[in-house]
């Protein structure tokens, strides 16, 4: 989605409202009293609060504006900081130097003193709008000449932003590649609601979507006899199924286990991604067996099927850059060296998002029922009428419910249909479906009961999905899926409602 469509689809979060008020002052001075707000929403005679100017128009003026935190001169020092940073008079060096001095202010900076920056980098580091324009003119007037090429890198470079320098200076210095990764993931929160952070933001991910390019990653072992700070590591940033302390650690790295993760040289202590393998016999339908420590381990030697359990992205400021596919491939291709044996590649993954859109979805999904599944769950709950909240209230009992229940079909059948039918923008609507189908893979068996913790039950009513990595089709599933097509086995396709 570019940024016009995403901005037309979401402006009614932006246009000031009585109803969104407080929420606009908030979002967008981000300084205002809850208190403040609520006097101006009740009384009209007030005059509400200026709004925020643009940095162009900031570094103009001689006062600051109530609601901004770096006053006009300030914010003039500020650019010119960063400015020096590329100035064209000083070597790489020197502005890394430069870039690392301006990245030790910031990091004790106030976190709107830092909004203030990444608004600079957004407004006041763009590419110059009049080279574009006559470069883009020459490239169309080249088209078919034999100088289309040399219009083409003229555009090209045009296009190259004053931004985009200044944040490969900062990459320069030690630890500047985590600075500008942290300070993402600081940005992040604040791009949805503040459209002008959008540049700053995209020029981060294209930046390093080149930078951690998979060519530049190294895929390492991680084992329970890893350095105690990388394991560590591995109970902080575990985001599927927390890791309770070392023992249950320990049996996640235990012999019948491995566990594997992507590292950058420029981050060579910090896993980018990992994945946790259990290695079985058979194809999973619980998580429990898997994160029993007092479990007996599995004979490796009979071991059949490697199971992904577990895959948990670590750095918050990386998303959208996408490395788990060439994470998966590589994995299956090192197990395959020490277990000629393995046959079978899945995963037994959570369905994180199917509550809430049952929640959201569940009129619809009863709707669909034939009469005769409608009379049954009918007389199943023991309720005149069915409807969703009577539904949805049975479905609390789920560990009770036998496997001829109607409503644990029912609930088969929605999560079937929601694996398989529910999408958004064309794409699926579960995050996990769509990383591991966008990867290759297919849904492959709905489990009930497989995960009854508490979050197990408030995700997904307990029940997991696995998805099967059959080597000889990923091609062809990730094409299908390109297409909008679901790969989807006929055992969960038979589940649908």
């Amino acid at each position: 989605m570019n940024s016009a469509e995403w901005i037309s689809r979401n402006v009614s979060h932006w246009l000031p409202s009585a109803d969104s008020l407080k929420k606009l002052a908030l979002a967008t001075a981000g300084r205002t009293s809850p208190s403040a707000v609520a006097q101006r929403a009740g009384d009209p005679d007030k005059k509400e609060a200026p709004p925020v100017r643009l940095s162009g128009e900031r570094l103009k003026a001689t006062f600051r504006r109530g609601g901004e935190v770096m006053s006009p001169r300030q914010l003039r020092s500020t650019l010119d900081q960063l400015r020096s940073i590329i100035d064209a008079q000083v070597s790489e060096v020197e502005g890394g130097r430069r870039a690392s001095e301006f990245a030790r202010w910031y990091a004790q900076a106030k976190p709107d003193e830092r909004r203030d920056c990444w608004w600079l980098m957004s407004e006041q580091f763009a590419p110059d709008a009049q080279l574009v324009s006559v470069a883009r003119q020459q490239y169309e007037a080249a088209l078919g000449t034999v100088d289309e090429g040399r219009a083409e890198m003229a555009l090209r470079l045009a296009l190259v932003s004053p931004r985009a320098r200044l944040l490969q200076r900062f990459a320069a210095f030690e630890n500047g590649v985590r600075f500008l990764v942290e300070m993402r993931a600081q940005l992040l929160p604040h791009v949805k609601s503040d459209p002008r952070l959008l540049a700053l933001d995209g020029e981060l991910q294209g930046l390093f979507s080149t930078w951690f390019d998979v060519a530049f990653l190294e895929l390492r072992s991680i084992s329970w006899d890893s350095p105690a700070s990388m394991l560590e590591k591995l109970i902080q940033y575990e985001a599927v199924h927390d890791i309770r302390g070392w023992s249950d650690l320990k049996n996640r790295l235990d012999s019948d286990r491995r566990c594997y993760g992507f590292f950058h040289p420029r981050l060579p202590n910090e896993p980018l991604i990992f994945v946790e393998v259990a290695l079985l016999d058979a194809l999973p339908q619980r998580i429990g067996p898997l994160l029993d420590e007092s479990a007996a381990a599995a004979n490796i030697s009979k071991a059949s099927h490697a199971i992904f359990y577990s895959i948990s992205n670590t750095q918050r400021g990386l998303h959208g850059v996408s490395f788990g596919d060439s994470l998966i491939k590589q994995v299956v291709e090192t197990l395959k060296q020490e277990f000629a044996q393995l046959k079978v590649f899945a995963t037994l993954s959570p369905i994180p998002g199917f509550r809430a859109w049952l929640t959201r979805h569940a009129d619809e999904m009863l709707a669909r029922l034939d009469d005769k599944a409608r009379a049954a769950l009918t007389a199943a709950l023991g309720v005149p009428v069915l409807d969703p909240k009577s539904v949805l209230v049975a479905a609390e009992s789920v560990p009770s419910l036998d496997e001829k229940s109607p409503l644990r079909l029912w609930l088969k059948g929605c999560a079937a249909y929601y694996l398989a039918d529910a999408f958004q923008d064309g794409k699926p609507v579960d995050p996990v479906t769509r990383f591991h189908l966008g990867n290759g893979a297919r849904v492959e068996q709905i489990n009930w009961s497989a995960d009854l913790s508490a979050k197990g039950l408030k995700q997904s009513f307990g029940m997991m999905v696995n998805y099967q990595y059959d080597l000889k089709r990923l091609d062809t599933y990730r094409a299908q899926f390109a297409s909008g097509k679901m790969a989807v086995s006929g055992r969960v396709r038979a589940l649908k409602l």
